[in-house]
């Protein structure tokens, strides 16, 4: 992302700040995996979004209208020695050149610093919660700045949390974010092609997860968005399994809900299909029942539509559509005034995406659905999930689990599904399945 885009998106919420206030944004903290293995380190989204700094232990501070830099960065300094041993850091002269800050101190030098940032502010921006320990030094940073009243200076008395500010604003895409989630939609979809084309009876789940994330890094992601949901059989009907340490056998269907994260944007798509490459009747009806449902919710995204109207869309056709097969029975409008359907479709339609796999952004406003507006970035993933269990299914729908999602940019005519290189119909899945790959 270019520095402008940084800078621009700094002046949008100092100008919603206004002026005789303060930001105080931290990073995410480096979390350990076990003893003394950490996790791969993510920052935390909302600073990532405002500064693209990369490292950890870092904090930035937006200050309108301060005559020495609006944009501070508090970060790691450059150590010869821990650098050998970890990596290169940025250091205070990359933190300005490199990634914009208008002034860089050590983060080790920010109790000193940041009370004399917060002087003759009247409004912190924080969000409280996210970190105790944090919030205890941020509140002890304020109570510094109150204890030198007598000499004049003025201590803020408003807290007030940037979530709702800055949320809105990562809700609309800009074009160098549509950009980076087109990309990470692009190899997203490359990943569930090949996932087609090893896929035998007799394999792993995870040999599947392996060639999703081999396609994933291959092709430049530098993560997954999160983790992977490969399930096969009765675990196509666990919505949110990852276990993924079964075999695949013939005669069932696989689910893969995968998406890459690329430039700190993620993608996020499942396609479902026969593990032996062949959809039998049974599986082909509820397929196609649930790809009509998502291309019913997928035409109601435009401008001007709201943000239920997928959802009502495709309850719609996945209810009428289980009459229709026998799953489920009654009159259909009853059905769905009982929300009948909620025994084999338990979840909503979709959700935003962005940075984060499910992203900001309220769903709705003064007490009302949101409407569509060109930028957003939404999921559309109907599903229907027949597990065995189920008291009265018939034996030719069981275990058959269908979930078919794609990633739709809202445009100024319509929309636009950015992950459409996923293979998606009956016709195409068994055509690609069909195809030799050279390993």
């Amino acid at each position: 992302m270019d520095l402008k885009e940084y800078k621009r998106r700094r002046k949008k919420l100092m100008d919603m700040m206004g002026d005789e206030s303060i930001a105080i944004i931290p990073t995410a903290s480096v979390y350990i995996r076990n003893r003394d293995v950490e996790y791969p380190f993510r920052p935390d989204s909302d600073f990532c979004y405002l500064t693209g700094y990369p490292e950890p232990e870092a904090v930035a501070v937006l200050i309108p209208d301060r005559h020495h830099g609006e944009y501070v960065l508090f970060c790691r300094e450059n150590d010869p020695v821990m650098e050998t041993w970890n990596g290169r850091r940025a250091g205070l002269d990359g933190a300005i050149e490199c990634y914009g800050a208008d002034d860089a101190f050590p983060i080790g030098d920010m109790d000193e610093i940041l009370p004399g940032l917060l002087e003759d502010r009247q409004r912190i921006f924080y969000t409280m919660g996210n970190n105790s320990m944090f919030d205890q030094r941020v509140l002890g940073w304020v109570n510094q700045v109150r204890k030198r009243a007598r000499t004049g200076v003025n201590a803020p008395d408003e807290f007030i949390s940037p979530n709702h500010l800055l949320h809105e604003m990562r809700l609309y895409k800009s074009r160098a974010e549509i950009a980076a989630m087109r990309k990470a939609a692009k190899i997203s979809a490359a990943a569930h092609r090949r996932a087609m084309q090893m896929c035998r009876p007799g394999m792993m789940e995870y040999q599947i997860e392996a060639e999703l994330k081999y396609t994933f890094m291959k092709l430049g992601a530098q993560e997954t968005a999160y983790p992977p949901i490969v399930g096969g059989g009765a675990n196509s009907c666990i919505l949110h399994y990852t276990e993924n340490n079964q075999v695949l056998n013939d005669g069932d269907v696989l689910l893969i809900d995968a998406g890459s994260e690329y430039n700190g944007y993620a993608s996020d798509i499942s396609r479902t299909f026969p593990v032996n490459g062949k959809f039998s009747s049974a599986q082909r009806e509820v397929y196609e029942l649930v790809l009509k449902a998502q291309s019913a919710a997928i035409g109601k995204i435009k401008p001007g539509n709201h943000w239920n109207e997928p959802h009502e869309a495709a309850i719609e056709v996945l209810t009428a559509g289980m009459v229709e097969l026998g799953i489920l029975k009654g009159r259909l409008r009853q059905l769905i005034k009982d929300q009948a359907y909620t025994k084999y479709y338990m979840h909503r339609t979709g959700h935003w995406l962005g940075m984060d796999v499910h992203d900001v952004g309220d769903y709705k406003v003064e007490g009302e659905w949101r409407t569509f507006e060109p930028g957003m970035v939404m999921t559309v993933e109907p599903g229907i999930y027949l597990p065995a269990s189920s008291k009265g299914l018939a034996k030719k729908w069981r275990n058959i689990g269908i979930r078919i999602e794609d990633d739709v940019l809202v445009t100024r005519t319509g929309n636009d599904i950015l992950s459409k290189d996923a293979p998606k119909s009956v016709e195409e899945i068994e055509a690609m399945m069909a195809h030799e790959l050279a390993v």
